[in-house]
């Protein structure tokens, strides 16, 4: 039972509107990416609202992820994205796990479990076309081929491959990977092995880049209601369709003190951040070890974060401590233990975004989301 009021709320409903802009945005079916705790946003919870949704497929990295969605009952396809097995293809067999495969070493272990299990298993093929990460490399795809076609007891159901340029920073690249991707799935073809499902495009390229759309697309950020895109470099399509995503998240805590300090005063490992004014510090109960990261301290040479109190923005003072964090309320009247804090969405007329933090933090908004820690408790509203 949670005893600190530090939580994230996530609206599963925007989960769900946002599963819908992508199917419609998109125009075929989807994998809907819930790897990495849904991004942060809880992975059984949001899973099971996109189950009630009926996709095509959910995307996990790990095996692990894949059967705590069994364990949860969830029972879409899913389709594990990570690669590492670990020699346990009977886990992938038992809980009906669809593993991508670039190496004969897999087909040879799913082919076993599924001899073992008296049943056949499915499997999609992992191409590199310029991640330079997993992946077959396009003149290795014959050889493949023919190896899956003397191995009746595996379905080579799908082919899909990754951008090396995520947001499509690079369109040129993204291109010539679209390029090379159409012809590994012709060069499969060639070689015998039928293919029903090829993806390519995750939200960057569902929402700008329409050649990269084949059988199914591969939705993630855009799902938890953020563009894949930094704000400057945003494609004007993918602007456009901005609106239609809802944020999915509000991570939340409260003033636990509130305390006067006089000028002069330094606030924090270190005494970084010294008080410039006699000034007002509330104390938050959150820190680096919930996923608030210590990149936003209040001192130089840091990315200064604010949060929001009472509807306006108060400024990070000195360095986030692992379970604490203190802020400057001097220009907010009335700050009183028991406040609502918002680290991450809206309040009143403000917003703090993954975008925002990601800047000041020197990252990305996709870090900033999955590092929401486990013990933050996660709230759910909308289902």
């Amino acid at each position: 039972m949670p005893v600190r009021p530090t939580e994230a709320v996530v609206d599963l409903s925007a989960v769900a509107e946002n599963y819908r802009a992508a199917l419609e945005i998109g125009g075929r079916p989807a994998v809907a990416v819930v790897k990495a705790n849904a991004y942060g946003h809880g992975i059984a919870a949001v899973a099971a609202r996109l189950d009630s949704l009926g996709p095509h497929m959910l995307g996990v990295a790990l095996v692990e992820e894949g059967i705590e969605l069994r364990e949860a009952g969830i029972a879409a396809p899913v389709l594990v994205l990570g690669g590492a097995y670990g020699g346990r293809y009977d886990l992938l067999v038992t809980h009906r796990l669809v593993p991508l495969v670039f190496a004969p070493e897999h087909l040879d272990g799913l082919a076993r479990a599924a001899r073992a299990a008296g049943v056949r298993a499915a499997a999609h093929v992992k191409v590199d076309t310029g991640m330079g990460r997993i992946g077959l490399r396009p003149a290795e795809l014959a050889g493949f081929a023919a190896r899956a076609l003397l191995t009746p007891e595996v379905s080579v159901e799908g082919v899909c491959t990754h951008f090396a340029s995520a947001d499509l920073e690079d369109p040129v690249l993204a291109q010539r990977q679209v390029a090379l991707f159409g012809e590994a799935a012709a060069s499969l073809a060639r070689a015998g092995l039928p293919i029903r499902w090829r993806h390519v495009a995750n939200s960057a390229a569902l929402l700008a880049l329409p050649e990269a759309r084949q059988d199914l697309t591969r939705p993630g950020i855009m799902l938890y209601g953020y563009l894949p895109f930094p704000a400057k470099s945003c494609p004007p399509a993918a602007a456009a369709l901005s609106g239609r995503l809802r944020r999915a998240l509000t991570w939340r805590t409260e003033v636990i003190q509130v305390k006067d300090v006089d000028e002069g005063t330094p606030i924090s490992y270190g005494g970084r951040w010294v008080a410039r004014r006699r000034s007002r510090i509330a104390t938050l109960p959150v820190g680096y070890a919930d996923g608030y990261p210590r990149r936003l301290s209040g001192r130089p040479g840091f990315g200064n974060a604010e949060v929001l109190v009472r509807g306006r923005r108060a400024p990070v003072a000195g360095t986030v401590c692992m379970d604490l964090t203190m802020v400057d309320v001097t220009d907010i009247p009335g700050v009183a233990p028991g406040d609502e804090v918002v680290l991450l969405g809206a309040q009143g007329g403000e917003t703090v975004d993954a975008v925002e933090l990601a800047e000041r933090a020197g990252s990305i908004p996709y870090e900033i989301l999955c590092g929401i820690g486990p013990r933050v408790p996660r709230r759910y509203v909308g289902a």
